[in-house]
């Protein structure tokens, strides 16, 4: 662990032995070291990479204030994991007709603008989409858009139980004792990006209203006590039920897939699910604070967590060692080390090929921004924060669905 220090900051204590550190990432740091609500220090994780406003692999402790942009606008993005009775003898010979079933069942990826006829959405939406929406999240989203009709705007029942395009995505994976494990990635959708983009532009404008210049305007806050602070806080919380919800559903959907090409099978154990954009009240070295975690994973003590590889590399199941000096973090994934458009123009799709060989995923120009060459080294990451989780199983993608 590095501890970095800059004039008029907190320290910035990061887990980066072994792994990329980028000078702008490290920008990105010494500006939010610098805003007077952070407590302690701020934590960094072995997959930090430049993001918008904050960090992404940040662990973001503040006092009496929220950084909308610090949590982002994919608001409670995380994993679902759940272990099956199956083993690698119990596939069919053709993988791709599992995927195929898989794709039937949860819509991937977005397509027309996001219009009608955009593929990521549910088109005729499944009755028990409809019950969860109507029975858990409609009357508190009422609630929401009353106060905030420019929210109202948005797929709400439409894209619970969906996946996404970027980096979400479905994976059939194998552990080290053979046994088949059903790996998800997505989080609030259009809801949670609808309402993260809407407060973090009212963050903004409330610092030009108290006449607040930031050395970087994404790091516009709002205050405990504030105007828009309570509302966002209920909003924040309600996207974070939401993406929780969304993953669960698209479990639900994806066994009742998998039951109709795999022989029967039972979940063994219990199903991991954790946030790795969010925000939550803790208590730490003394104080109940506000921790955003950006692109990182609660890993207290005993908790159980997902560090997932890139398309062609090896995922983690871990155990959390509640290291304070962490908040109680590890990373949530291996991190980019380019973006997309650097990504698109370096590989092609024969190396996108080469990279995914054994893997039943797509392989065209569509996806050569998620190439796992644009990632870092998982193994390197997972080095780095050894004093953060144990490993408890390690998993190897043989199916990755990507919107």
């Amino acid at each position: 662990m590095q501890v970095i220090k800059y004039d008029n900051g907190v320290p910035i204590k990061a887990w980066v032995d072994g792994v990329e550190f980028e000078d702008q990432a490290k920008k990105q740091l010494e500006n939010l070291s610098k805003l007077p609500f952070i407590y302690k220090h701020i934590a960094v994780m072995p997959d930090v990479h430049l993001g918008k406003g904050s960090t992404i692999g940040s662990v973001v402790p503040t006092i009496n204030a929220i950084i909308p942009s610090s949590v982002s606008v994919d608001i409670g993005c995380g994993m679902t994991a759940a272990l099956t009775t199956l083993t690698s003898h119990d596939l069919p010979d053709s993988l791709g007709f599992v995927r195929a079933e898989i794709e039937k069942s949860v819509p991937f990826g977005r397509t027309d603008n996001g219009g009608k006829n955009d593929r990521g959405a549910w088109h005729d939406i499944p009755k028990d989409v409809i019950e969860i929406w109507n029975n858990e999240f409609s009357r508190d989203f009422e609630k929401i858009i009353t106060k905030y009709p420019d929210i109202k705007k948005v797929r709400t029942a439409e894209h619970l139980s969906t996946a996404g395009s970027g980096n979400h995505y479905e994976e059939i994976c194998i552990d080290e004792l053979d046994r088949i494990w059903i790996l998800l990635h997505t989080g609030s959708r259009g809801l949670g990006n609808k309402i993260g983009t809407h407060f973090i532009n009212l963050a903004k404008k409330e610092m030009e209203r108290w006449f607040i210049n930031l050395p970087d305007k994404d790091l516009a806050y709002l205050p405990e006590g504030s105007i828009y602070f309570d509302d966002y806080v209920e909003a924040l919380m309600f996207a974070q039920r939401f993406a929780k919800a969304n993953r669960k559903l698209i479990l639900s959907h994806t066994l009742n897939a998998l039951s109709k090409v795999l022989p029967p099978f039972q979940l063994l154990e219990e199903v991991i699910d954790c946030h790795h954009n969010y925000v939550e009240k803790e208590f730490h070295m003394g104080k109940s604070i506000y921790v955003t975690r950006k692109g990182a994973v609660r890993a207290q003590l005993g908790d159980m967590g997902i560090i997932p590889g890139s398309m062609g590399a090896k995922s983690f199941i871990v155990k959390g060692k509640g290291n304070p000096e962490s908040f109680n973090s590890c990373s949530h994934g291996a991190g980019r080390r380019m973006g997309r458009k650097e990504a698109e123009r370096r590989y092609t799709l024969e190396d996108q090929i080469k990279a995914t060989e054994g893997v039943e995923c797509r392989k065209d120009a569509g996806v050569i921004d998620e190439i796992p060459y644009a990632y870092k080294d998982i193994m390197q990451v997972m080095a780095a924060q050894a004093d953060l989780v144990d490993i408890v199983h390690e998993l190897k993608q043989i199916i990755c669905v990507k919107g």
